[in-house]
C-alpha cells in the first residue's frame, strides 16, 4: 500500500513538471540515455513568474537579470540502468557556439536567447512569442555546443534554476558536505566551519555558488558541485525518498516550481529504469582543461579546451574507446591509471604540463605538485613492483621512463618524478603536447580521479 502511494505521489510529482519541445534531441540509440543537466542562473522559476525579493535575498541573487548557465553536466545512463557517470564543463570552457563563433560556453544559452530575441521583435513579432521563441533557440544552442565539444548527441535536457537547489535540499532534509577549511566569502554567502556538516538549502547554494578565495577558482566549485550532488543521489537512493509520501510532496512541490524537462522524456519509465541504481554507481568527472587561466585576443579570461582531447577523454570515460587506442600503452586502459606527477627539477610547472601530456593520452592523475621527497638525479615512475604494467604504461606515455619498485607505495599507485634531465612531452625538448613551458600564463588541469556518489560518505574538499 506505501509502495502503491508512492508511485501516485511520483507520479504526480512528474506531471507537475514545466515541459518544452522542439530541442533537436536525440533518441537514445547509442545504448544509453544521455542527459544534459544545466543549472541556470535565472531570477524566475520554470513557469517564468519572477522570485520574491526574500527569495532573492536569500539566494544571494540581486535584481541582475541573467541566463548563464553555470553548472553544465552530461550524465551518461546506461540502459541497463545499473551505473551513471556525470561529466562535468567549466562554465568559462571557450568553445564553438553555433551561430556565434568562439565563446564560453555557459554564454551560448543567453547571448543567443538575447541576439534572436532582439531579430524577433524587430520583425514585430509580440514580446512573449520573442520571449518563447529565443528561450528556445538559446536551449538549442547550448545543447549543441556541448555535443560538438563532447562528440556525445544529447537524449534529454533538463534545466535547473538558482531556487532549485534550494528547494531540493530541503526536500531531502539537507545535504551533507565536508571541508578541509573553514571558509568565509560574502559574495557567496559561504559562511562553513572544518569538517563534515548538514546544509540545509540557503547554505547548499551558497556552498555550490563559492568560487573565488578557492585554490583554482571554478575548478574547486566544480568539485563543490559534484559533491554535492553525489551526497544528493546517495540520500535519496539510500533513504527510498521515492517511497516517502512525506518527502516526495516537498520533492513535488521543488520539481514542479523549479524544473524544466524536455516533452519527449518518460520520466516515469526512467525511474523504472534506475531501480538497481545504488549509491555507489553513480561517478563525478570533469574534462580535462587546456588552461585554465586563457586569454582571449580581447582581454577576456577564459578557460581553454581541446575538442579532440576531451572527446577522446569523454569516449574512455563512458566505455566507448576502441581497442587502438591501448596499443601504444601495452593494453592498458589508461582511464583505469591514476599516477601523481611530481617535479623535481629546476623549470618550474614541468609537472604540470606533463600531467596534461599524460591527460591528452587518457590517463588520470591525483597529485601534481613539486617533489620535497630529496635530490633526484635522474626522472623516473615509481611503483610497488617494477613490472607493474600501469607504472610502465605512464613511463611510456612519458617518452620511455624507466620504472623503480618503491617498497611502501601501495597496489596500484603510480608515482612519476621528473629530474632536469626530462624530456619527454611537455618539456622544453620533447614533444607529443601543442603547447611548452616556456608558457608563464598556462594552467593546465588534467582529470582527476572521479567523485563516487557518496558511499563512503561525503568527499572533505577545499
Amino acid at each position: 500500500m506505501v509502495t502503491g502511494l508512492g508511485w501516485r505521489s511520483v507520479d504526480q510529482l512528474v506531471s507537475s513538471i514545466e515541459r518544452i519541445s522542439d530541442l533537436g534531441l536525440g533518441g537514445g540509440k547509442d545504448g544509453a540515455v544521455d542527459i544534459l543537466m544545466v543549472g541556470i542562473d535565472s531570477r524566475t522559476d520554470a513557469h517564468g513568474n519572477p522570485l520574491s525579493e526574500d527569495e532573492r535575498a536569500m539566494l544571494h541573487a540581486g535584481d541582475e537579470v541573467g541566463l548563464n548557465t553555470d553548472t553544465i553536466v552530461l550524465i551518461r545512463v546506461p540502459n541497463d540502468g545499473q551505473s551513471a557517470t556525470a561529466i562535468s564543463i567549466p562554465r568559462d570552457s571557450y568553445v564553438d557556439i553555433p551561430g556565434l563563433g568562439k565563446g564560453k560556453i555557459n554564454s551560448a544559452y543567453g547571448v543567443t536567447k538575447l541576439t534572436e530575441q532582439q531579430k524577433l521583435l524587430d520583425k514585430g513579432e509580440s514580446a512573449s512569442e520573442a520571449d518563447s521563441e529565443s528561450t528556445l533557440a538559446g536551449r538549442q544552442a547550448l545543447i549543441k555546443s556541448v555535443a560538438t565539444l563532447t562528440g556525445i548527441t544529447v537524449d534529454h535536457y533538463a534545466e535547473v534554476g538558482l531556487l532549485g537547489f534550494v528547494l531540493l535540499t530541503d526536500a531531502v532534509g539537507g545535504v551533507d558536505v565536508c571541508l578541509n577549511n573553514a571558509v568565509y566569502e560574502p559574495l557567496s554567502g559561504a559562511d562553513f566551519a572544518a569538517g563534515e556538516q548538514k546544509l540545509d538549502g540557503a547554505e547548499a547554494l551558497s556552498f555550490v555558488r563559492q568560487r573565488h578565495e578557492l585554490p583554482r577558482g571554478d575548478l574547486d566549485r566544480i568539485v563543490r558541485q559534484q559533491v554535492y550532488m553525489a551526497q544528493l543521489v546517495h540520500q535519496v537512493v539510500s533513504a527510498k525518498t521515492l517511497t516517502n509520501p512525506g518527502r516526495l510532496s516537498d520533492l513535488s512541490k521543488a520539481v514542479g516550481r523549479t524544473v524544466v524537462l524536455d516533452d519527449n522524456w518518460d520520466v516515469l519509465a526512467f525511474l523504472t529504469q534506475l531501480q538497481d541504481l545504488s549509491g555507489g554507481q553513480v561517478k563525478f568527472e570533469t574534462i580535462p582543461v587546456k588552461d585554465l587561466n586563457g586569454w582571449t585576443d580581447n582581454g577576456e579570461s577564459v578557460v581553454r579546451v581541446d575538442p579532440a582531447a576531451v572527446q577522446k577523454y569523454v569516449a574512455r570515460t563512458i566505455g566507448e574507446g576502441s581497442a587502438d587506442d591501448f596499443k601504444e600503452t601495452g593494453g592498458i586502459d589508461p582511464g583505469t591509471v591514476v599516477a601523481d606527477v611530481y617535479n623535481a627539477s629546476g623549470t618550474g610547472g614541468l609537472a604540470a604540463v606533463a600531467a596534461q601530456a599524460l591527460a591528452g593520452k587518457g590517463f588520470r592523475t591525483g597529485t601534481v605538485d613539486n617533489w620535497i621527497g630529496g635530490p633526484v638525479q635522474s626522472s623516473r615512475v615509481l611503483a610497488l613492483n617494477g613490472g607493474d604494467p600501469r607504472a610502465r604504461a605512464v613511463a611510456q606515455a612519458l617518452g620511455g621512463l624507466p620504472v623503480y619498485a618503491e617498497p611502501g607505495l601501495a597496489e596500484g599507485s603510480v608515482r612519476v618524478v621528473l629530474a632536469s634531465d626530462y624530456s619527454g612531452p611537455g618539456s622544453t625538448t620533447g614533444t607529443g603536447v601543442d603547447f611548452t613551458i616556456s608558457s608563464t600564463t598556462m594552467t593546465p588541469v588534467p582529470p582527476a580521479a572521479p567523485i563516487d556518489a557518496g558511499k563512503n560518505g561525503p568527499k572533505c574538499v577545499n
